[in-house]
């Protein structure tokens, strides 16, 4: 049984990457979630309408030991799985100017995105060495190549994300394991929805903000055979904003 693990897949880019891995790869989803676990059966139920198979797979990205026995433990349950696909997609924002970040909203920014790709990507990278394939993606932001004021926790820990895939992605590409970051620009989802959408879409030469879809489309060809010679890559997906 060939698998992706989704961490986030509860909602918005993560949900849909969710949904289009399992389309255009047929590959088992594992849906992680750390609280909202109607909005990750609903992720599920989707899957399974469109045909696909999947799971829950509960845990906090930030508790390392948590994620370790979530995942021991799946494989304890699945012997023959293989998790082909790990997508680092959760993460969370705590905006403020720097002066009056406090350390609570700096530590859980960071932790989220750039710690939980490490306790995720620790937990499942010796098997994939093993298993001599795989595909890492990690889903950084616009705010780690760029800088977004009002963002410097966010932008440190997606800025982070970004070194570490290119660290990452030449240590294992021998074991044809690549490693691969999406950094997102203006993305319609929960985390934007707050944003004033008709004033933020005039900086951008498209016009518009870009649908979680798309994003989507663009894991799903990182994950595929297709792109089995691109690592170490950080794309844009931002409508010409930044590149």
């Amino acid at each position: 049984m060939k698998c992706a693990l989704v961490t986030g897949a509860s909602r918005g880019i993560g949900r849909a990457i969710a949904q289009q891995l399992s389309q255009d790869l047929n590959l088992h989803i594992l849906i992680n979630y750390a609280s909202n676990k109607a909005a990750a059966e609903e992720t599920l139920s989707l899957i399974q309408q469109a045909g696909g198979t999947g799971e829950l797979m509960h845990f906090d990205v930030k508790d390392g030991a948590a994620v370790k026995a979530a995942v021991e433990n799946w494989y304890t349950n699945n012997p023959e799985g293989i998790i082909h696909v790990l997508v680092n997609n959760a993460g969370i924002t705590k905006d403020n100017l720097f002066p009056w970040v406090t350390e609570e909203d700096w530590d859980a920014v960071l932790n989220t995105s750039l710690k939980g790709m490490y306790n995720c990507t620790q937990a499942i990278i010796q098997r994939m060495l093993r298993q001599r394939s795989g595909r890492i993606i990690n889903i950084a932001s616009l705010s780690g190549l760029k800088g977004v004021p009002g963002q410097t926790n966010y932008s440190a820990a997606k800025g982070g994300m970004i070194a570490a895939t290119k660290a990452l992605s030449q240590e294992i590409a021998k074991r044809n394991i690549t490693v691969n970051a999406i950094a997102p620009g203006f993305i319609e989802s929960d985390m934007t929805s707050e944003l004033d959408m008709n004033e933020l879409k005039r900086m951008v030469p498209a016009n518009r903000f870009g649908k979680v879809e798309e994003v989507a489309y663009l894991a799903s060809f990182l994950a595929s055979d297709k792109a089995a010679y691109i690592t170490g890559e950080v794309i844009n997906i931002n409508g010409g904003i930044y590149a």
